[in-house]
């Protein structure tokens, strides 16, 4: 355990106690991390400095596909209401990205502005020039969805003979930038546009080590009927296949994701539970934002100790004074070779290595030998910080949750679809007949009573063996059977009478259709003589009347 013990004015020291994970993280960044990534110019080739405003923002959403896909009309659909800035059309209209975030007042923050305000995490955006801050606000309004996340639109991806028309900025990069410091990745399809540009695949190549942030959403999917839906689907995930690398399949959401009817209605039990799913997945961001924090920590900080492994070997092995540049240029060629060293000689996993190409690119515009040699006690700080103060972050993360829960994302699309008789599974399943004044089950019990009495009952009820025989026509699995009998057996006694043999054809009956079953027999389901309440017996009686 630790016994750490908080010092005065935020004094750091060695077995220090942070208030909050947040504060944890961005101690150990500033005392562990940053000093390595500095003395290895970490900064120049890979990512710029985290700052306060990183560690402190909320969760993230960035929206990335090809223009008229519906980014922005999703955007409006969650928060059911127009933002600032907003242009919606089937051409490319949203030319710039726009970072919508909770504002007490409605207005529209200029690129320039932005990055210079330390309590927003864009200040490193700097980097990429007036020809991108030009194109970048940020949208602030007072709306409830914003104040828990904060959502990325970007410009449409372009296709065809548009996307060779340059952007004045590196679209990839940035979209790179965004990538390493948002929460979630949504990639949206349009159900009649799946081919992915050249522009689309670097965009989706910029993630790589992002993977585990990706979505898919496959939007507009109500306009093509069942057949061509299961055509498009399958033509996406090949699609996919080809840009996306990973031995996984990456999760795709069916649907159709803006406020007007659905043009084809077969599919919306498969669109409500798709968008259900999607809803979930982003109103999880704040609890699990203190760990995705965490975890990019640990990814930067492994890559801050390969790129130093990588500029100490390259320092070791240039020549004092002559032939440097000779060295260079064969050093440079020898990259993949020395990553293989490295590799053996620190135990390294081949995966933490950066791209190789990249790296050679960018090493021809640096001197090798002004290069820092290797600083151990700067490695020990980093692999130190890895093995014992991440453990007890881990632990903060478990206490935070437990003592005050982070509140789910609400307000906007995501009050409307929880509650209420539109909520999902609302009298369907296992629910239907909850407000209704008969018990459900006796609209079909007639017909379960013929089979009842064909199984040779004994004083008013079956036993399990001939019950078994005649459940066992299902072909539901054994443990799905022992369950519904659990339920059924309402007295425990081994045996079924007519209303609990009913109940059984019931719930076999709501498993067939593909619900799922409860844990335990909500009170509406309770046959009505075995029910604690005696005016159940007379309401069921009147109803069989």
């Amino acid at each position: 355990m630790f016994s750490w013990v908080k010092q005065e004015q935020g004094r750091s020291r060695e077995g220090e106690m942070y208030q909050t994970v947040t504060e944890g993280l961005q101690s150990l960044y500033t005392r562990k991390l940053l000093p390595l990534e500095e003395t290895y110019l970490f900064h120049d080739f890979h990512s710029p400095a985290l700052e306060a405003a990183d560690f402190q923002s909320k969760p993230m959403v960035l929206l990335v596909g090809q223009y008229s896909t519906g980014k922005t009309t999703f955007i409006r659909y969650l928060l059911e209401q127009d933002f600032p800035g907003m242009r919606i059309g089937p051409e490319p209209t949203t030319d710039g990205f726009i970072a919508v975030m909770y504002g007490e007042n409605e207005g529209v923050i200029p690129g320039n502005a932005l990055v210079v305000d330390p309590k927003k995490p864009f200040r490193k955006l700097n980097a990429f020039g007036n020809s991108f801050l030009n194109r970048f606000i940020c949208s602030q309004m007072p709306n409830q969805v914003l104040q828990s996340i904060s959502i990325i639109d970007t410009p449409g991806i372009l296709s065809g003979e548009k996307q060779r028309i340059s952007r004045g900025y590196d679209f990839a990069e940035v979209l790179r930038w965004f990538g390493e410091r948002v929460d979630r990745i949504i990639l949206l399809f349009d159900a009649h546009k799946l081919d992915i540009s050249d522009e689309f695949s670097e965009a989706i190549k910029a993630f790589k080590g992002q993977d585990d942030k990706i979505r898919v959403v496959l939007n507009k999917a109500d306009q093509v009927d069942t057949q061509q839906l299961m055509r498009v689907y399958g033509a996406l995930m090949w699609s996919l296949g080809k840009v996306i690398n990973t031995p996984e399949v990456v999760r795709v959401y069916l649907g159709s994701f803006w406020g007007k009817p659905l043009q084809n209605t077969e599919n919306r039990r498969l669109f409500e539970a798709e968008s259900q799913d999607l809803f979930k997945d982003i109103q999880s961001l704040p609890r699990n934002a203190a760990l995705r924090k965490l975890n990019d920590l640990i990814k930067r900080a492994r890559l801050a100790k390969v790129h130093a492994y990588i500029i100490s070997y390259l320092k070791k092995e240039m020549p004092s004074l002559f032939g440097r540049e000779k060295k260079k240029e064969e050093l440079i060629m020898r990259l993949p070779e020395i990553y293989t060293i490295l590799q053996r000689e620190h135990h390294i996993s081949p995966g933490d290595f950066p791209n190789v190409t990249k790296m050679q690119d960018m090493l021809q515009h640096y001197d090798f030998s002004k290069f820092p040699s290797m600083k151990i006690k700067l490695i020990e700080s980093v692999d130190k910080m890895l093995a014992s103060k991440i453990a007890g972050l881990m632990t903060m993360i478990r206490e935070e949750e437990s003592k005050a829960p982070p509140t789910l994302v609400s307000g906007g699309a995501f009050d409307g679809s929880q509650e209420g008789p539109f909520g999902r599974g609302y009298g369907e399943g296992i629910s239907a007949g909850a407000d209704t004044e008969d018990w459900i089950v006796s609209r079909d019990k007639h017909r379960y009573d013929e089979i009842f009495y064909t199984l040779m009952p004994v004083n008013g009820k079956i036993t399990g063996v001939n019950a078994k025989k005649e459940m066992m026509n299902s072909r539901l699995p054994n443990t799905v059977l022992g369950k519904i009998w659990k339920l059924a057996d309402c007295d425990h006694d081994g045996m079924l009478d007519d209303e609990e043999f009913a109940l059984a054809q019931h719930l076999i009956k709501i498993k067939l259709e593909g619900y799922e079953l409860p844990s335990d027999l909500p009170d509406h389901l309770m046959p009505p003589s075995h029910r604690k309440d005696p005016t159940a017996d007379a309401l069921y009686n009147h109803t069989e009347d």
